[in-house]
């Protein structure tokens, strides 16, 4: 079967620059065979000049780019972008859906796993965020959808970067790394930024252990360095010590309360997992705390299994797992990240150090 399309999916808060990056993307000749799938165009605010022809449903940009709107539900979109395309009718690679600046997320990411006939031929590629350096640390502090948005990042655009001063962009960078530590930064100049930077992000068959590495946020251990006793908590440098779930013990002072639902943890197991074990794990997890499990990203090693695999969670609803067949044979170690909100002190603690216990022991009784 050939490899599903790859969707990225773009948002950020209101205000915070999505039109003026999606018209800078629109120029650039490597979004020639995108299509791009925006809520409204009156919203957007598509640049004329860029418009080479349209119709009700559809603009066609001067780079070659596709631009449609949201008719009905997304689903409806993608089925029938896929039916023209399948029809010779239109071509593209990639898609790009733009967001409101209120969108939650997940349902989209939901849209594309659950619906069988979309997970056939789209598959989530990366949620690239805009966040405004002039406004962003306000709507963060008033808005926990900004904060949920910046959570479920895989990458994150600054933007209006030259209306603030050196010291308050440092700031505001911290405060993003805090709430996302495994998610890549990167500064657009007028929305002009490398589309490269935006897309391939996803895991394939034939990534190699790096890629791999820099999608789940970990890198890789040096042979000679002992394997990780527990569960670490993840900061940015400079951050002081490690914020508790809820923002306290820092010798940085308290985040805002926004920032303070959520937190970051993750876990490196150095020997394969008991197949058992993680199935255990993870119908726990799901049952308990599917809600706010915001993002889960793993590279896992199960016992039994010639390579590892990627695996990719939101909320209640996992991609299908992806097998590394690159993995160098030598590396081991299991390396999962888990975002979540408002989750009780301890939870993820005693979680992911359940994956370190043996399977249990089924009793047979003649």
């Amino acid at each position: 079967m050939p490899a599903p399309i790859p969707v990225t999916l773009l948002t950020g808060f209101l205000g915070s620059g999505k039109t003026t990056l999606l018209n800078a993307l629109l120029k650039d000749p490597g979004m020639e065979r995108a299509a791009v799938v925006i809520n409204e165009f009156g919203e957007i605010g598509l640049d004329h000049d860029l418009i080479e022809s349209s119709t009700e449903t559809m603009v066609l940009m001067a780079s070659g780019c596709l631009c449609c709107t949201v008719r009905g539900d997304l689903a409806e979109t993608l089925n029938d972008l896929r039916e023209r395309r399948d029809a010779s009718e239109i071509a593209f690679d990639r898609v790009v859906i733009e967001t409101t600046g209120i969108a939650d997320p997940a349902p989209i990411v939901q849209t594309l796993v659950m619906d069988g006939d979309l997970s056939y031929d789209f598959a989530l590629d990366g949620v690239v965020v805009t966040a405004d350096a002039a406004t962003g640390a306000q709507t963060l502090d008033k808005q926990f959808e900004a904060v949920q948005q910046v959570a479920m990042a895989d990458r994150i655009v600054l933007t209006k970067t030259d209306l603030v001063t050196p010291a308050q962009l440092a700031a505001f960078e911290k405060r993003l790394a805090a709430i996302n530590p495994g998610a890549p930064r990167h500064r657009a100049d007028h929305g002009r930024i490398d589309p490269a930077l935006l897309f391939g992000l996803a895991p394939r068959p034939e990534s190699t252990q790096a890629q791999a590495l820099a999608w789940v946020a970990a890198q890789p251990k040096k042979a000679s360095l002992p394997p990780l006793s527990g569960l670490k908590q993840t900061q940015p440098a400079g951050m002081g010590q490690s914020y508790g779930l809820f923002g306290v013990g820092s010798t940085a002072g308290a985040r805002p309360s926004h920032d303070g639902r959520v937190t970051s943890q993750s876990i490196e197991i150095a020997q394969p997992i008991s197949p058992i074990v993680f199935d255990l794990w993870l119908e726990s997890l799901m049952n308990s705390a599917a809600a706010d499990i915001l993002r889960l990203k793993g590279v896992v090693h199960v016992e039994g299994m010639k390579h590892p695999f990627a695996l990719h969670g939101v909320q209640h609803i996992f991609h299908p797992p992806v097998p590394l067949t690159h993995w160098p044979e030598g590396d081991k170690t299991t390396r999962i990240v888990v975002i979540g909100r408002d989750l009780p002190p301890g939870y993820l603690e005693d979680s992911l150090s359940f994956l370190r216990s043996a399977p249990p022991v089924t009793e047979h009784r003649l």
